[in-house]
């Protein structure tokens, strides 16, 4: 329970903090608050919000707070996302790969067609000004905040039910669907797919010239002079490198510049096994990946705290349909969509589930996997702009908390035997 706490401590509750500064004082003084979240660092920068001529070019960029952390600082805490996804998909015991994986990731598809069903299809109930309004939010209750959800499971089941390990899968799963969804739907801006060959390129060039070259140089030669070499001397510097190309490839194609370190986690020298990220044993791996993965651990406790700070001051006033179609979505079409496709998977394709896992206990998995919070806030960031719609829809992923007190009671009504490790 430590590392999960410890982990939860890191990476949320600045975030919470952060959270809760934004709505005090979007609530006190509204006009200070958004000053500050758009106050310009630099006017014609390289990089930031783009202005457009008459012909739909880029006249020039404004650096502002909100996209110096929505867009550059939170690309690495997507890159940390990424590494998890990663190594449970590449590794020989990843989390993601063979049958174990099937069915939560059956439930996976049913976590994000659920919200979707039920967000759209509430919208459309509402009439077509409303649809018309929020339609292009249908992706924000597809998130599942993987920390808040795996400590609420573990409350909700202990920490030795097989549910939980399910729900840890699940939400990885869930993480690696939202990375392709922001990527393919929401665009920053007009596409330019040209530019994506500068992050292709960037990639290639690092995993060839620090990665696979010093290991083809050392061949045969059990000391591995040109590896340690590399990592001794270099270290993260040819990667942190090409992590700026990536993103500035990334902006220029106007693929949200946030994912620009994606490309580039696969290309880095990592361990050979994984033992997941809320594991004590995972702090004492000590390949590159990992490596640098904890010299982020701070930085972005850090970007979290300014994420929230900036991105959850929504004034109580704002509340409306987009709330309330966002909360339903996840408390409702999470829920009853990891429950249909998870039957499907385990029952009628007959994948399984594991053992001691009752099938009623994929609704409750749902109930946990609704909290949205994280990555909600960011969806909502992209999908809407600044106005009483994206507003709307971000008090609907604050309130999405309200899940983990569903997910105890759930449990209770489905008497949910406790099992710890």
């Amino acid at each position: 329970m430590y590392r999960v706490w410890n982990f939860v401590t890191n990476y949320s509750l600045l975030l919470i903090s952060g959270a809760l500064l934004a709505l005090v004082w979007a609530n006190v003084d509204a006009a200070s608050y958004h000053h500050f979240v758009e106050f310009t660092l630099w006017d014609h920068a390289p990089i930031g919000h783009a202005h457009y001529d008459a012909n739909g070019m880029v006249e020039h960029r404004t650096l502002t707070l909100h996209y110096l952390v929505n867009d550059v600082l939170m690309a690495f805490f997507f890159a940390i996302a990424a590494k998890e996804v990663w190594e449970a998909v590449i590794l020989k015991n990843g989390s993601l790969r063979g049958k174990k994986a099937a069915t939560p990731l059956f439930a996976t598809a049913g976590g994000m067609l659920g919200p979707i069903a039920v967000y759209l299809g509430l919208a459309m109930v509402m009439g077509s000004d409303v649809f018309d309004a929020v339609k292009n939010g249908w992706a924000i209750p597809t998130a599942t905040d993987i920390a808040f959800s795996y400590l609420v499971g573990r409350m909700v089941f202990g920490a030795g039910h097989p549910a939980v390990r399910f729900l840890l899968l699940l939400a990885i799963a869930d993480d690696a669907a939202g990375l392709v969804i922001l990527a393919i739907f929401y665009p920053s801006g007009a596409l330019a797919p040209q530019w994506l060959l500068l992050s292709l390129g960037a990639a290639v060039a690092v995993f060839l010239l620090a990665n696979w070259l010093p290991r083809y140089l050392d061949r045969g030669k059990q000391e591995r002079p040109n590896s340690t070499w590399m990592r001794e001397k270099l270290g993260f510097w040819p990667y942190a490198l090409a992590a700026c190309f990536s993103w500035f490839g990334f902006q220029e194609a106007g693929i949200h510049p946030a994912l620009g370190l994606l490309p580039i986690v696969p290309t880095i020298p990592h361990a050979d096994r994984a033992f997941g990220i809320f594991s004590e044993a995972e702090s004492h791996l000590t390949d590159l990946l990992n490596h640098i993965e904890h010299l982020l651990k701070h930085p972005v406790e850090i970007v979290l705290f300014f994420f929230g700070l900036l991105n959850a001051g929504v004034e109580f006033s704002a509340i409306s349909e987009p709330t309330w179609l966002v909360l339903m979505g996840l408390i409702v079409g999470k829920p009853v969509g990891i429950l249909i496709f998870g039957v499907i998977g385990a029952h009628v394709l007959r994948l399984g589930l594991p053992a001691g896992m009752r099938t009623i206990d994929l609704l409750v998995v749902g109930c946990v996997a609704a909290i949205g919070f994280t990555v909600s806030l960011f969806v909502a960031s992209v999908a809407f702009d600044a106005g009483p719609v994206q507003d709307a829809a971000k008090m609907g992923a604050l309130f999405s908390f309200g899940a983990a007190a569903i997910s105890i009671f759930a449990g209770i009504l489905t008497r949910i035997q406790k099992q710890h490790l």
